[in-house]
């Protein structure tokens, strides 16, 4: 019989990571993203500890990521350690050891409960070429006043039809800081649910109800990601009860 591995001991500490993707690194892919923090780990000495069995891995959960090309500024995981670490060494660690674009923002010590749960929403920006503010309006106002807006996307089981309107709790929009070039500026939050509702389908599905043309390259950019705050529809910080329990 094959020799059954050595169990490996239980983290003694889990660490809670917010980073960034930002510039040319928002096309870093989720799976490319997952080999570079794993070799910064590497380089960085942290002791990660890793699960038991015949192909040992480390302990780190991923929630939430944000689409290839879109930047964000709320990305999360959590990690376990096989020894108690002061957070912010690990953060400096790992900022430094990863290129620049993918940048360490906060680690914090979890207090428990799970992370992935507290993700129940996020707030987006999306920068719109080629759209001018007054078309942008007219467009979300009648987006907003369609009960159902039905988006077609291909996933790994085919291409579903969805209604992207049933996520967005609010959108706005507005132009360009300082007028310039004709671009217009949509903030939009969207709880999070199953299918997840990205911004591409917010734009298709203004797009449809307004008869708008695509615009040129839109830039979807993560804003915060977290609890839906009950009342004003604002997105809260997924790691305040982890701050506070420290």
């Amino acid at each position: 019989m094959r020799e059954q591995p050595e169990q490996q001991a239980p983290p003694v500490q889990r660490l809670r990571v917010r980073y960034a993707k930002r510039g040319r690194l928002r096309f870093t892919s989720h799976r490319d993203f997952s080999r570079a923090f794993e070799r910064a780990l590497v380089r960085s000495r942290i002791p990660v500890a890793y699960s038991s069995g015949f192909n040992p891995h480390p302990r780190i959960s991923y929630a939430g990521a944000a689409p290839t090309g879109a930047a964000s500024e709320a990305e999360y995981l959590e990690i376990g350690l096989a020894q108690v670490v002061e957070p912010d060494d690990v953060r400096a660690a790992l900022d430094e050891a990863l290129p620049t674009g993918l940048d360490v923002l906060e680690v914090v010590a979890s207090a428990g409960g799970s992370l992935a749960d507290r993700l129940e929403a996020s707030a987006w920006r999306i920068t719109v070429p080629g759209w001018s503010p007054l078309q942008a309006a007219e467009a979300v106002a009648r987006f907003l006043d369609t009960p159902e807006v039905l988006v077609e996307r291909m996933t790994k089981k085919g291409l579903r039809t969805f209604d992207c309107r049933a996520a967005v709790v609010s959108l706005t929009s507005h132009g360009a800081p300082g007028g310039g070039e004709e671009c217009a500026i949509l903030d939009v939050v969207l709880r999070h649910g199953t299918p997840s509702v990205r911004p591409d389908d917010v734009l298709a599905g203004l797009r449809d109800t307004a008869g708008l043309e695509g615009g040129v390259a839109p830039l979807h950019e993560r804003l915060a990601q977290g609890p839906l705050v009950t009342g004003d529809g604002t997105v809260g910080d997924p790691l305040a009860h982890d701050r506070d329990t420290a």
